[in-house]
């Protein structure tokens, strides 16, 4: 027969002895609350010490609801005496005890953490002193090593390392809050929901870029999901992560990046709705379009742009990207040059940054002209082409040299003669080849007309 008060003897190894120890855990708890009401903080280890006990034995009894209750007393004890040793070293004590179960581990973190963080937060609760500052940096890193490698509590983890960040970061210590980030794989955390792990993640991009750790930055950065920002509800997080990449993409000096970067953050929902701010968007993203390198993608977003009804809105950036499209060559500068080079974008980042942009501002429009060249001229006096481009000589023989050895077009010079060679020189078989397209060419349009005109006389 199973004594009275338990849940029976362990049967085979499928059931642990449960020993109900309510009554006696009501009754002590009762005596260590009015022992420190009556006796005041001096008495709060003996209370501590006859709590210890009966935790003891809910532990070993395996009856977890006394013992949940008994671990929570004994922290708030603590907190109620305002010992705050007392209470950092209570909550190790219990935390670490052998064979502890997982509800009391969680109970206690539960039961401190809304005394050094801000309800369902990450924020730190603001302190008067240096004292109170000290305990609770103290309290935080006591409750992340309790946390440490416990999956039951990865998101109150995600919470603490968060604000230890916050702390170190208010301190004016941006590395090391870079450091307590980086040593936490949010996106490993099945408890997180997803808007969770994009702000952890977020906090580590704007962190790790903080202390210009910018090839870390970009390893942090592929964690993101492009499609989960995408989402609807989303548009705050894909906002911030797109103007992090526009700082880490600057430093790069990656222009056509930037302009996508300035895209995204145009096509968001609600920046959509904010004319000043779609305005800007889209600005950022035509002046860093204009600056890219020649490509299939660069022309594909600039043809996309220029059917977006939101362009004719802007006069200046509306004209540029019509001169862009055309197939003409491009005064330098542009009319509406001034206004262009003083939009905010091109002054982030200091100003060397933006003496730089003008500079590849100016080289793009140079290399429109060039190619623009050599798409209607077989060969041109290098004089006279350095006229219609406005150009010295000896710069105009640099760019095509750099187009050159881009791929990005076919030139030879020849310097005794002054004379630039846009057209390859073809081969026997490359002319015969083109020859013998073109009359088939022209032989299936003398066919196609001939039965036309047989069609049409039958039908008269």
């Amino acid at each position: 027969m199973p004594i009275e008060g338990t849940s029976g003897a362990a049967a085979g190894g499928q059931l642990e002895e449960r020993v109900d120890l309510s009554s006696e855990a009501d009754a002590k708890l009762d005596q260590a609350k009015s022992l420190v009401a009556t006796s005041g903080p001096d008495s709060l280890r003996e209370a501590l010490s006859l709590l210890a006990a009966l935790e003891k034995r809910c532990r070993v009894g395996n009856d977890t609801p006394s013992l949940v209750r008994v671990c929570e007393t004994s922290l708030q004890l603590c907190k109620d005496c305002e010992d705050d040793e007392a209470l950092v070293a209570t909550l190790k004590n219990l935390a670490t005890r052998r064979s502890q179960k997982t509800k009391a581990v969680s109970a206690l973190v539960q039961k401190a953490m809304p005394w050094v963080l801000e309800e369902n937060g990450y924020k730190p609760l603001p302190v008067q002193n240096n004292e109170q500052k000290a305990i609770r940096e103290k309290l935080v890193v006591s409750l992340m090593e309790i946390t440490d490698g416990k999956i039951f509590l990865e998101a109150e983890r995600a919470r603490l390392t968060r604000a230890l960040a916050t702390i170190k970061e208010e301190d004016g210590d941006v590395a090391a809050a870079a450091e307590v980030l980086q040593d936490v794989h949010v996106e490993t955390y099945g408890s997180l929901s997803k808007r969770e792990k994009v702000e952890f993640i977020l906090e580590q991009m704007r962190l790790t870029l903080g202390k210009k750790d910018y090839i870390r930055a970009a390893i942090v950065a592929g964690k993101i999901n492009r499609k989960a920002i995408a989402e609807e509800g989303m548009e705050e997080e894909k906002i911030k992560f797109f103007t992090l990449m526009t700082e880490y993409h600057r430093h790069q000096k990656d222009a056509f990046e930037l302009a996508k970067d300035y895209h995204s953050i145009y096509s968001t929902s609600t920046v959509q709705a904010d004319e000043a701010q779609w305005k800007d968007a889209l600005q950022s993203s035509i002046i860093f379009l204009a600056m890219s390198p020649y490509s299939n993608e660069q022309q594909d977003m600039m043809n996309r742009i220029n059917v977006d009804p939101n362009l004719e809105k802007i006069d200046s950036c509306r004209e540029a990207v019509k001169l862009f499209l055309k197939k003409e060559i491009v005064n330098y500068p542009l009319p509406h040059q001034a206004e262009l080079e003083a939009l905010p974008a091109l002054a982030l980042g200091g100003p060397d940054l933006t003496a730089h942009w003008r500079k590849i501002f100016h080289t793009r429009i140079v290399q429109h002209n060039v190619r623009v060249a050599a798409l209607y001229y077989r060969r041109i006096h290098g004089k006279r082409l350095s006229q219609l481009l406005g150009l010295d000589p000896v710069d105009l023989e640099a760019e095509i040299s750099n187009m050159v050895s881009d791929g990005s077009v076919y030139a030879k010079i020849d310097r005794p003669n002054d004379v630039i060679w846009f057209a390859q020189k073809k081969s026997a078989e490359a002319v015969l080849s083109d020859w013998a397209s073109d009359i088939s060419s022209l032989l299936h349009l003398v066919e196609s007309t001939t039965h036309l005109i047989h069609k049409e006389n039958m039908t008269q």
